[in-house]
Parts: C-alpha cells; structure tokens; sequence
C-alpha cells in the first residue's frame, strides 16, 4: 500500500512538471517540432538514469523513478505528436522526432548512469 501512495505523489509532482516545462519551452519557438514533450522526456531520462545507480529504497524509487519519471515522461505524448506531424505533412519533422527523441533519451540515460556511477558508485 505505502509503494502505491508513493507512486501516485510522485505523479502528482511528475504531470504538472511535464506540463509546465512542455508550455515553457513550446512557447518559446514557432517550430512544429514538439521540443517541450522533448526537452521533457529528455530531463526524465537524464534523472531516471542517475536514480538508477543511487542506493534508494523501493519506497524512494517508486516515489521519484515510477511516480516522478513516469509521470513526466510521456511515451504516448510523443507517439501522438509524431502522428500529428505526419498527418500535418511534416514528414521530416515526425522522423526527426522519432529518432532524436529515442537516440537522446538513451544518450541522456547512459550518460547519466555513467556520471552517476562515477560521482556515486
């Protein structure tokens, strides 16, 4: 029950965070790119990868990893947006957005376990 609570609190945190920095960085340009689910997604992956290597209960993990992360990432999000890039024509956009999105969230991730390790292990 106490993993659960966790969880929902860490969502609670992780949705209206992505929402805020997706408004935040998505005002800023006039490009179709979807760069707020990006830049979002991005800082998720980053994180997730150094909770990963810190010594943290399940309790903590399920707060920060499962609630926070998950909430502030969105797999669907960007799954729609690329979509919707394809449909308003902007084929290379919807491609480049696949490719940046999976490639830099793996960057992200792996750096940050590497620093992580480094600083923490």
């Amino acid at each position: 029950m106490l993993t659960t609570l966790m969880v929902v609190l860490g969502a609670a945190v992780g949705a209206p965070a992505r929402y805020l920095i997706d408004r935040a960085v998505q005002s800023r340009h006039e490009s179709l790119f979807p760069w707020g689910t990006f830049c979002a997604n991005t800082v998720g992956c980053l994180l997730l990868g150094v909770l990963t290597v810190l010594p943290l209960s399940g309790e903590v993990m399920a707060l920060a990893a499962t609630g926070f992360c998950g909430a502030l990432t969105t797999y669907s999000t960007f799954a729609y947006e690329t979509v919707r890039l394809v449909r308003e024509g902007a084929r290379t956009l919807a491609v480049l957005n696949a490719v940046a999105s999976i490639t830099v969230g793996l960057a992200a991730a792996s750096v940050a376990v590497f620093l992580a390790g480094a600083l923490f292990g």
